[in-house]
């Protein structure tokens, strides 16, 4: 009856009798169901911990362009002003070039509305002025050329002189010395006559004769002693002439040599202001130029900064935020600092958008639904604001893979994993239980970590 023995109940008595309390108790073979259970799942288990595992870093970040020129930037003036007019509104598409904003002047030195006439008007006068300081150097080159040209004339002349007077010395030198023989004879032949008159020989005559020779001889000897030494001191006055002409041209050159300095600094002066005005000509007409604000490059005005008519703004000041249209989409995810050296230019990368479902399998990233293909394409070498690093993905579809959507804005949030190498689940359970980083099968090379 309740088939304890190893000889079953017949199935007719069953069927005939009710036996519910045997029929509700549990059949012998649900344990062995059981055994047979539990060893298919710890079988399953044990195939499973061997499977390979996909090693990645996550990592959360944005949406941005991958070149700065088409990231969002801010439109600045060059120049203060008033604004006078809007020519956009917010969210308008603007071409490279279109207007933004005009504004009015604001510096009372740029008030004259014939500035510019009134500078070219300053700007002939110098000119005018710097042409007659050239005609001035010119004829001051001119009165030194004559002046040189002078001097050698009068040192010729007063050298002449020189030499002439010089000979006229040596001259009377050679007179006085044959006068003086001659009033020697004449003391001789004295000297004779006075002891002939005493024996008798010469008379008194002859004698006085003879004296009044010597007289006129030494009178000759003297005349000739003072025109020696006027011919002398006519030597001395001829070199004092020429050192007095020497002396004259150096005072009249100096003063020719510094008047011409002085036409020449004036003329650098005029120099300079000539290029000062003309600088100042053409800063005007750029200034003028700067009174209508443009836009950049082609793009979508997404903020302004300024509002109303006859605000004041300051030189440099942003008015409004341009989006570049049509930017090269990239995304920059942040990762610790821990996980920058496992990583490497070209890694590949799964990405989610804010926005478009998707189911992630981290360690099988082939059965990933709604995610889409990247590459890492920059490791910033510096760390950001806090602490973690950035990575620049840029859009690489694979085989099977759906390109970006085409709605993707810049600032869009973003989660991302950088996928690393394989390794068996076990190994990646371990890991994770013991908090080390992921393992690489080699090391990075050099030319990677530089990147």
């Amino acid at each position: 009856m309740l088939n304890l023995s190893n000889q079953r109940v017949d199935e007719a008595l069953m069927t005939h009798y009710s036996l519910k309390t045997l029929r509700t108790l549990p059949e012998p073979n649900s344990g062995r169901r059981l055994g047979r259970w539990l060893i298919f799942l710890l079988l399953v288990v044990l195939v499973t911990l061997f499977l390979p595992w996909r090693q990645n870093i996550s990592g959360e970040g944005s949406v941005t362009a991958l070149t700065p020129r088409d990231r969002p930037q801010t439109v600045q003036n060059a120049i203060a002003g008033r604004i006078e007019s809007w020519k956009i509104q917010e969210g308008q598409f603007v071409k490279k070039g279109d207007t933004l904003l005009v504004i009015s002047e604001i510096k009372d030195e740029y008030f004259d509305p014939n500035l510019p006439q009134r500078l070219d008007e300053q700007l002939g006068a110098k000119q005018g002025s710097l042409e007659a300081t050239n005609a001035k150097i010119s004829a001051l080159d001119g009165q030194i050329q004559a002046l040189k040209t002078g001097l050698q004339v009068k040192l010729a002349s007063a050298r002449n002189k020189v030499r002439q007077a010089a000979f006229k010395v040596t001259s009377d030198s050679t007179d006085l010395v044959a006068e003086r023989n001659n009033y020697q004879i004449s003391l001789n032949r004295l000297d004779r006559y006075e002891k002939g008159y005493k024996n008798g020989l010469f008379s008194l005559t002859d004698l006085e004769s003879r004296r009044l020779k010597v007289q006129q001889d030494y009178a000759k000897v003297i005349a000739m002693e003072n025109k020696l030494n006027v011919s002398r001191q006519e030597l001395v006055n001829a070199r004092l002439d020429l050192n007095t002409i020497q002396a004259d041209f150096q005072e009249k050159l100096a003063k020719a040599l510094s008047d011409r300095s002085s036409a020449v600094s004036y003329r650098a002066e005029a120099d300079g202001e000539i290029s000062k005005i003309q600088n100042k000509i053409s800063s005007v007409d750029v200034r003028r130029g700067l009174y209508v604000v443009r836009a950049p490059q082609d793009g979508y005005v997404v903020r302004s900064y300024k509002f109303g008519i006859g605000e004041t703004i300051k030189e440099g000041e942003s008015i409004a935020t341009l989006q570049p249209a049509n930017p090269a989409i990239a995304v920059e995810l942040y990762v610790r600092a821990m996980d920058v050296p496992l990583i490497q230019s070209g890694r590949h990368v799964r990405l989610q958008f804010d926005g478009w479902p998707a189911i992630q399998f981290s360690g099988w990233p082939s059965v990933a639904v709604g995610t889409f293909g990247g590459e890492v394409a920059v490791i910033d070498a510096v760390s950001s604001v806090n602490g973690k690093y950035r990575l620049l993905v840029k859009p690489q579809p694979r085989k099977g893979d759906q390109p970006w959507p085409q709605q993707l804005r810049v600032g869009s949030g973003v989660y991302g994993w950088v996928m690393l190498d394989d390794v068996p689940i076990w190994y990646e359970i371990w890991r994770q239980l013991n908090g080390f980083p992921p393992s690489l099968q080699e090391e990075p090379k050099e030319s990677e970590k530089k990147k």
